[in-house]
């Protein structure tokens, strides 16, 4: 059956069915989550960058951020945010945070995951989500960079 034709529930619960398959569901998000976010305030670059974002509201934050997760991951359609006008605000934010940030997600990936394809499931889509903030804040290479 082509995508056309099933339902959204129906591709909902395929992409559930794979995810699962590889390791992936909610517990798992949960404790990937918390232990990349956990990386990213010790690191010395990117610590003070979403300190200075988010200060005390980690507490909302995290929630939202496995939110967030679970709705690339998983379909599941509970993260109903605006990435790229909350990241464009980040004046002091720099392409080569990007990389740091996947470097950090792809260790922490390859410490907690159950297996290579959760790995390799996760990354393609952080590196998709890296490229797309990039080019909203920084536009195509070449081209003048509009900063608000």
């Amino acid at each position: 059956m082509s995508d056309a034709v099933r339902s959204a529930s129906e591709r909902r619960a395929e992409i559930q069915r794979h995810a699962n398959a590889i390791g992936i569901g909610e517990e798992y998000i949960a404790l990937l989550v918390d232990e990349f976010y956990r990386r990213v305030r010790a690191d010395d670059v990117l610590g003070p960058i979403f300190e200075d974002a988010i200060g005390d509201r980690w507490g909302h934050h995290m929630p939202r951020m496995k939110s967030f997760w679970a709705s690339v991951a998983l379909n599941a359609g509970t993260y109903s945010g605006q990435p790229v006008p909350v990241h464009k605000k980040l004046t002091h934010l720099e392409q080569s945070h990007f990389e740091l940030w996947l470097k950090l997600f792809r260790e922490t990936l390859e410490e907690t995951a159950s297996t290579p394809d959760a790995v390799a499931y996760f990354m393609e889509r952080a590196n998709r989500i890296a490229e797309s903030l990039q080019l909203a804040m920084f536009g195509f290479p070449g081209l003048p960079v509009k900063r608000p």
